[in-house]
Parts: C-alpha cells; structure tokens; sequence
C-alpha cells in the first residue's frame, strides 16, 4: 500500500512539473525570480521531448508501482498519461517533437511578453 501511495506522489509531482514547465514562464510575470527556477525545468522539459527521452521519474514511479505488485508501464509520463488524452492514436516521434515545439512556444510567448514590458 505504502509503495502504491509512493507512485501515485511521484505521478503527482510529475504532473505539477509538467504544469510548471508548459505554463511557469507566466508566473514569472508576477514573480521575477521564478525564472530561476523555471528556465533550467523548461529546457530540461523541452530537451526531454526534443531527444525522446524518458524523465528519471518514470522509472522511479514504476519501480514503486512493481514494489506495490502493480503492473508498470512502457515509456515515458506523456506517453503514458498525456499523449491517450490528447492523441488517442497513441504517440509517434513527429508528435513527441510537436509536443516539444508547444512547449517552447508557450515559454518564448511568456518571455517575449516579459521582456516587451520592460
């Protein structure tokens, strides 16, 4: 039960860094040095979609799943959680690298804004 609980925080935790990579370059309209924080957790973001790498918290969250005697999964969060709600078809390298350009997208319009006003 422990390690079930475990997995369910780490995919909790995955979606909360997820959420802060896509939309955080907004916050920093409000507080600046979110921005230090948020710009190594974007590129980080937009490098694992980019290369089609696995976040180290996918592992982890399978370990713990293994651990609770639940089946894990194969690949990675998005693919898992993400790519069946947005793209049911399942996901496919142009899409993962779409995904990746979303995200830039989104962070280089939060930025371009901040920089604008100053």
């Amino acid at each position: 039960m422990l390690y079930r609980i475990l997995a369910d925080c780490v995919v909790l935790l995955h979606v909360a860094f997820v959420t802060f990579v896509v939309l955080g370059g907004f916050l920093v309209w409000r507080w600046r040095w979110v921005f230090l924080v948020h710009a190594p957790c974007a590129v980080w973001g937009i490098a694992i979609e980019y290369g089609g790498w696995i976040c180290p918290l996918t592992p982890l969250e399978n370990s713990l799943r293994e651990r609770a005697g639940l089946e894990g999964y194969r690949g990675g969060f998005v693919e898992h959680y993400v790519i069946p709600a947005l793209y049911p078809a399942g996901l496919a390298r142009p899409t993962q690298a779409m995904l990746g350009t979303l995200v830039l997208a989104l962070n280089l319009v939060a930025y371009g804004v901040l920089l604008r006003r100053k």
